[in-house]
């Protein structure tokens, strides 16, 4: 119990302490880029693109490195490193290059911020995971100090973005230097057998994951309506800020309203693990994508600040079931020794793909039709995933706890009182 409640708190700490700086950083990069840099919206959209590029080529890599490292921090470690820089290449380095040429600071930036702040949330959060299945405590409840991080830097990010974005920045390296004496504080002890397993997985091992329709089923939901949510929401701030009197009032509400909606997200968090155990982890994925879906009509639906507002607070409700529901949905149906190669790649590697993809089209029609026209065309493209989706996801059950019998489909193992489980089929432990 004593390195059980020393890792939460150190790993607890060390999510709330990233995410201040993702959000720092991140929260209002398309109001920075559009409004501080004056690129229009094909052009932050190109942005956004090499960003997700960048994480795209990293986040394959961060895959089979976390499940080759195992319980080892090498990879915190390094992302930790990368957040200490965040002052000095916003300041210094990204913008100045985007002013100069656009596809040079696109392709530097998409680098840097792909490897750190989008693959590297990610990475981070495949290893609190493995770290909470040995420890016996939740993903999310981990995850949910996280959210506080960012909704502690959304409470104040507009205001000093206001004053000097360069302090925003600014904040973030300290942030980051604050990470590595926390992740010294965590005892994470390895397990020689585990090591081992881990140790000998070669890429080709990795690369049977893709020839399993299982696998596939999965990513026609994170490839359709996760992806289409997220390039919605990327640019949201910017359409967000301009439904009211002025600009800087809209900066200003977008801080405190993405705050207070963290801070609900933060109490789902602590609460989506019974509401998913409970309707399996197949049915959090429909549900919370729904939800995704009814935000982005509603977006465009949207007539002033109150609504606009409320569709803001939606996102506080999808995320934590979805959080929780991906995990679990991953830990039921694949092998343990590949559950951060099946994130990082079918969930962070999907999602970049998509972006990269999208996120200049989605500019174009911003441009065209305006941002409540396209956000009612992702929304109807999203549905139609969606609805592929209810068959191409395989069943996940309830988590009941009760035993299976060798003629019964597998269940979920009992639930650990600390409020850890380990859901995978039983039996697959021998692996």
């Amino acid at each position: 119990m004593g390195d059980t409640r020393r890792n939460y708190a150190a790993l607890s700490a060390f999510l709330f302490c990233f995410f201040f700086a993702q959000a720092m950083t991140m929260s209002l990069l398309s109001i920075w880029l559009t409004r501080g840099l004056g690129l229009n919206g094909v052009e932050a959209g190109t942005v956004f693109s090499a960003n997700f590029i960048g994480a795209m080529c990293a986040q394959p890599l961060y895959g089979y490195l976390s499940d080759r490292m195992g319980l080892r921090r090498v990879v915190p470690a390094a992302i930790a490193l990368l957040v200490v820089l965040s002052g000095l290449f916003f300041s210094f380095v990204y913008a100045p290059l985007l002013r100069w040429n656009i596809v040079i600071g696109a392709v530097i930036g998409g680098i840097y911020l792909g490897v750190t702040f989008i693959a590297g949330s990610y990475a981070l959060e495949s290893y609190v995971d493995r770290v909470g299945r040995k420890y016996g405590f939740e993903y999310s409840r981990v995850r949910l100090w996280g959210s506080l991080g960012f909704a502690s830097a959304a409470m104040f990010s507009g205001e000093l973005y206001n004053i000097d974005p360069g302090i925003n920045f600014v904040l973030a390296s300290v942030a980051g230097i604050v990470l590595l004496p926390i992740l010294a504080a965590a005892r994470v002890e390895r397990d020689a057998g585990e090591q081992l397993l881990a140790d000998r997985l070669t890429p080709r091992d990795s690369a049977v994951l893709f020839t399993q329709p299982k696998f596939w089923g999965f990513m026609v939901l994170i490839l359709g309506v996760t992806n289409l949510y997220l390039v919605y929401d990327q640019q949201f701030p910017f359409y967000f800020s301009s439904l009211f009197p002025t600009p800087e009032a809209g900066n200003a509400m977008f801080g405190y309203l993405n705050s207070a909606q963290i801070f609900v997200e933060a109490g789902g968090m602590f609460l989506a693990p019974f509401l998913v155990r409970r309707i399996g982890a197949t049915r959090g994925l429909m549900i919370a994508t729904a939800i995704m879906i009814l935000r982005i009509a509603a977006s465009g639906l949207a007539i002033g600040p109150a609504t606009i507002s409320a569709c803001k607070m939606m996102h506080a409700i999808e995320l934590p079931i979805l959080a929780v529901s991906l995990f679990r949905y991953i830990a039921y149906h694949f092998e343990a020794r590949h559950a951060a190669t099946v994130y990082m790649v079918g969930v962070s590697f999907g999602h970049s793909l998509g972006l990269a993809i999208l996120s200049p089209l989605a500019g174009i029609g911003y441009d065209r039709l305006g941002f409540q026209n396209t956000y009612f065309l992702i929304a109807a493209m999203a549905l139609v995933f969606w609805t592929v989706s209810w068959f191409a996801l395989s069943p996940t059950p309830r988590e009941t706890g009760r035993a299976s019998s060798a003629t019964e489909p597998p269940t979920v193992a009992p639930l650990d009182p600390s409020g850890g489980a380990d859901v995978r089929p039983l039996g697959s432990a021998a692996r």
